[in-house]
């Protein structure tokens, strides 16, 4: 008896101290003047909780893929637990759906033109009706954030639920001053971009949409920045830009683009940057790391990527090493890791820039300690798997680069249609790849 009571103590100290799993669910509506401009009424997107009411979603129109001009769709929400999603196709019959990255593993139960699949946790997806890739519904649930600043609070910059513009004249940015942190809330639409420059120490985090803006976020000669969750709507330029800026944090964001020179994420001369759950979808590279351009001098090291999802309508998901300084001997892009990413596209037809993986060296820059770890490919539809050159692009480089050295690719998977050819070249016996 003794034993056995003792035994039944473990049990009942063993569920009291594990916490039961939370479910909850945010949505949000947007304001009155998006729900007019910005609606698209391809799907009609519902989520709920097992079991519980359904809520509806506002379906926002994005614009993606620069060789088309394709009107896509993008649905946000938050949530702990799981949930079921349920998608009305308002515009024609629905034959198949897939839903990707593929290693989701979800597949959704379909009833004449509705849908539904079951979440178990957050996640960014692409949702494919028919194989429609150009018209297609991104669900971008998120986590629900924690420790919210309070409105009103020292050093809080807090954008509520509504439209918000930094002012009337061409150009109007919001400035962000050091020692900040920055709430955008669900609700809210930024119709200009955050710009840090020159400070230290600030946090930009919320569910919102940063909204056509000339970029989305800008960081330059800064340092100690983290950005945390908005979606970035077809940003004239880059969705993220970085210069020279050192212990950067990007996590949880979603960016949709369209245009020329609307790359991601790109950033030069930068150490220290960590970007982890992105989804990022443009019309120029989504990722890229440089070295001095315009105004921004020195080396890019210790960048880190991991689980991200990348959509290149155009040009690469991943670029490396084109841009550098030939007024000296040149700078280095070194210990760079890519992990846990998942390549949806890669579409770019001009030779001299193809490559899902590309590393460029070029402007006398030497590239080396380079981890490709875990990439799954999932179509190319003009391009290659992986193209590393030391070259002279005359379009953009003033001069060749130095050398690529010690680039790892391991578990690499392709499932693509498309045959590709890949390349690695040096320029001389003195600038070669190693």
């Amino acid at each position: 008896m003794f034993r056995l009571n003792n035994i039944l103590l473990l049990f009942l100290l063993f569920f009291t101290a594990v916490p039961c799993l939370s479910q909850e669910l945010k949505t949000y509506s947007p304001p009155a003047s998006t729900v007019s401009s910005r609606h698209n009424n391809d799907f009609t997107v519902q989520v709920r909780m097992p079991g519980g009411e359904w809520k509806d979603l506002f379906e926002y129109s994005v614009l993606v893929d620069n060789d088309t001009g394709s009107k896509a769709t993008m649905v946000n929400f938050d949530f702990a637990g799981k949930v079921e999603v349920k998608v009305r196709v308002n515009n024609g019959i629905v034959h198949d759906v897939r839903i990707r990255p593929d290693k989701a593993g979800i597949k959704p139960l379909i009833q004449g033109n509705v849908f539904t699949f079951a979440m178990d946790r957050p996640q960014m997806l692409s949702v494919e009706v028919n194989g429609n890739k150009l018209n297609n519904l991104h669900v971008m649930a998120k986590s629900i954030l924690a420790d919210l600043p309070k409105a009103g609070s020292k050093g809080v910059v807090y954008f509520g639920p509504g439209v918000h513009k930094p002012g009337d004249q061409p150009g109007d940015v919001f400035v962000i001053p050091s020692n900040t942190t920055v709430f955008i809330d669900g609700g809210a639409v930024l119709q200009g971009k955050l710009l840090c420059n020159k400070v230290e120490n600030v946090k930009i985090m919320g569910h919102g949409v940063i909204d056509q803006a000339i970029r989305g976020i800008e960081i330059t000669h800064s340092k100690n920045v983290a950005i945390d969750g908005p979606a970035i709507v077809n940003p004239k330029h880059y969705s993220i830009y970085l210069g020279e800026s050192q212990n950067i944090s990007i996590k949880n964001v979603c960016a949709f683009s369209y245009g020329p020179w609307t790359d991601g994420i790109d950033m030069m001369s930068c150490s220290d940057v960590d970007i982890d759950n992105v989804f990022l979808r443009t019309s120029d590279d989504c990722i890229a790391i440089y070295c001095h351009r315009w105004n921004f001098y020195g080396n890019s090291t210790n960048v880190h990527v991991s689980n991200a999802v990348l959509w290149a309508d155009v040009a690469h998901p991943i670029n490396l090493g084109l841009h550098g300084d030939t007024s000296c001997q040149g700078d280095t892009i070194e210990n760079v890791t890519f992990k846990d990413v998942d390549i949806l596209e890669h579409d770019e037809d001009d030779r001299n820039y193809q490559g899902a993986m590309a590393i460029c060296s070029g402007d006398f820059n030497l590239v080396r300690n380079v981890v490709f770890e875990n990439i799954r490919v999932d179509e190319i539809q003009e391009g290659q798997l992986f193209n590393i050159r030391v070259d002279n692009n005359e379009k953009y480089c003033t001069g060749p680069g130095r050398s690529i050295e010690n680039v790892l690719f391991r578990n690499i998977s392709y499932t693509g249609t498309l045959p590709n050819s890949s390349v690695i070249q040096g320029y001389a016996e003195d600038r070669r790849v190693k």
